[in-house]
This record gives structure tokens, C-alpha cells and sequence, in this order.
């Protein structure tokens, strides 16, 4: 299999971890990919198309940086290689999602949202949707380490996300478990879209603060600053030399449905760890066989439905927001 950014933040530790479970079957590909890796740039489709024809028998592609378009998924879907994708941007999934019907005529699986959020977000807001019969309004607050060190696509995304239109969502003061009570404000994450389709709720919102209240302030502070292109590379340049707070993170969802109201929360360290250790979780399920053929969000997977604990020997902590967590030992 292929790890492409194997060298990056998030792509460093899905690697490592497919190696622990898949010895001398994994290998780093990208731009500059080190020695022994595969030599590929998601900018030129044609180029990955044969970067790929030219390693020989894939049978998966881990996909940790941000191609421009789908044509590096269209790769590997008409190859008939599975695909686990981390990207969040929401257009580039819509257009990957367009491919089910290449990828289940080829026999390959693509999972889409795979990370912390998009990822386990999805998972949560699918279980508070299921425990009131079926949500008519769900809310997504998460909360990340401002501390944390980020790769350039995930600074580069959140910059531009400032820029988009906010919506008729509303700054919210949620009790995240660990932090307190917090001012989230609304922040297009990709769960907005995609659980209106996946799970058939008319009403998703999610909203973002930071561990660190200084840097919610500032970040929220630089919007009008981002919607310049010359002042939006600036950002860009200096948010990952920025680091006012930690590396803890929690992700809360609230589903509600005539009168009846769930919320469950996941809290844990390493924003970015735990992205790649779901990526590697979903890589694992589509080598074994357990996932349908197609393109399918993450919560569309009920094999993936317990990764929240699956992941409590990594510090992940899955809390029932009645007052309790429970994790598994």
C-alpha cells in the first residue's frame, strides 16, 4: 500500500502504524518521498495515473495531502485500489463521493471524512442521531490544541475556511469534558454538508474554538484579514510558528428531535495522532474485505461505528456527557 505524504504530520503516523500491522507491505510516496518511496505529485493526474501503473500491485492508497482536484482518487477507483482519503475539504469530497459508481463497477472501497474532524465527529453525531430515533437538528462543537503542530494543508484549509459566508448559525457556549464551558463560533467544517445527506438531518451546524481562549479570539479576529489574498498568505505563512496553547483536543455532538435530546463527546491528546490512527483503522477494515465496495463516509460504515473505542488504548476518551466517560482498557 501507499502512503501518499507519508512524510508529513498526519501521513508520518499512518505509515508507522500500517507498518507495525503490515510489515514490509507499506510504502511512503509523495513529492519527495525519501529513499525507497514512490516519487508522486497529486497536482498532475496523469503523472500519478503512471507513478501508479509503474509500482505495480497497490492495493491501497492513504491519501494525507490535498490534491487540487479528484483525479488522483479517479486513479486509484478505475485501478480498482481502495482508497482512505483525510481530506476535509468539502468540495473535493463531494466530487470524490461522485465516483461510487467507478469504484463499486472496479470493486474498490473509498472512505471519506477519516480523521478527528471530519472522522470521529461523524461517528458521534451518527450515535446521538440513532439514540433520539433520528435527529431534525444536530450540532458539532470541536475544540483543538492551538499548541499543536499542524501540516500545511490542514493551516491552509482552516485560513481559507475563514473566508466563507457564516451562515445562520450563532456563537454557542458549550461544556466541552476537560475544558470547561467555551464560546465555539460557527466554522464550515465538512460535517455541515455531509450529514445532511449521509444521515437525513435538515439541520447540522458545527462551530470551533480553541483550547487556548487568546488564540480563539485572534483566529476569529483575522477573518476580515483573510478574505485578502495577499494578507491570507501572510496568515498562512505564520499560523504554524503561532502556538499560544496545548495539544488536547474534544469533539461534542448534539442531536435533538421533538424534545429528546443525546450528546456524547471524545476528548483526547494529539489532534493530528489521532487523525492518522483513524486513517490507519479504516485502512486496516478496507484490507480485510469488511467494507462495501462504493464511496462511503465514514459513518456510513457500521464496521467503523466503535473506533471511539478502539482508540482508548491511545488516550482517547469517550464520554457519555451525563457526567461520565468510559474507556476501554
Amino acid at each position: 500500500m501507499l502512503v501518499v505524504g507519508g512524510r508529513g504530520a498526519v501521513g508520518s503516523v499512518v505509515r508507522t502504524t500500517l507498518e507495525r500491522w503490515f510489515p514490509g507491505r507499506v510504502r511512503t510516496a509523495g513529492r519527495n518521498p525519501g529513499a525507497h518511496g514512490v516519487r508522486m505529485d497529486v497536482t498532475d493526474t496523469d503523472g500519478f495515473r503512471r507513478a501508479l501503473a509503474g509500482v505495480g500491485d497497490v492495493a491501497a492508497v492513504v491519501l494525507c495531502v490535498q490534491p487540487p482536484d479528484a483525479g488522483p482518487a479517479t486513479a486509484c477507483l478505475e485501478r480498482g485500489i481502495h482508497l482512505v482519503d483525510v481530506n476535509a475539504e468539502p468540495d473535493l469530497m463531494r466530487r470524490t463521493a461522485e465516483l461510487d459508481d467507478l469504484a463499486d463497477a472496479a470493486g474498490a472501497t473509498a472512505v471519506l471524512s477519516v480523521g478527528l474532524a471530519p472522522g470521529l465527529t461523524n461517528l458521534l453525531a451518527g450515535r446521538a442521531h440513532h439514540a433520539v430515533g433520528g435527529a431534525d437538528r444536530l450540532e458539532l462543537t470541536v475544540l483543538l490544541g492551538a499548541g499543536e503542530r499542524h501540516g500545511a494543508d490542514a493551516v491552509r484549509w482552516t485560513v481559507e475556511a475563514l473566508t466563507a459566508p457564516r451562515g445562520d448559525a450563532r456563537p454557542r457556549r458549550v461544556a466541552l469534558p476537560g475544558h470547561g464551558r467555551r464560546t465555539a463560533r460557527p466554522f464550515p467544517f465538512s460535517d455541515q454538508h455531509t450529514l445532511q445527506g449521509t444521515l437525513g438531518v435538515p439541520e447540522v451546524a458545527t462551530r470551533l474554538c480553541l483550547d487556548s481562549r487568546l488564540s480563539t479570539g485572534l483566529l476569529f479576529a483575522l477573518r476580515p484579514a483573510a478574505r485578502h489574498p495577499a494578507l491570507r498568505r501572510a496568515l498562512t505563512s505564520m499560523l504554524p510558528r503561532t502556538h499560544l496553547g496545548g495539544d488536547a483536543f474534544a469533539v461534542r455532538a448534539d442531536a435533538w428531535r421533538a424534545g429528546r435530546h443525546a450528546a456524547l463527546a471524545v476528548t483526547g491528546r494529539g489532534q493530528g495522532r489521532v487523525s492518522a490512527l483513524v486513517a490507519a483503522h479504516a485502512t486496516r477494515e478496507v484490507l480485510a474485505g469488511r467494507l462495501p465496495t462504493g464511496v462511503r463516509h465514514i459513518e456510513q460504515l457500521p464496521t467503523l461505528a466503535d473506533l471511539p473505542e478502539r482508540l482508548a488504548p491511545d488516550g482517547v476518551v469517550l464520554h457519555s456527557l451525563d457526567g461520565t466517560a468510559s474507556r476501554r482498557s
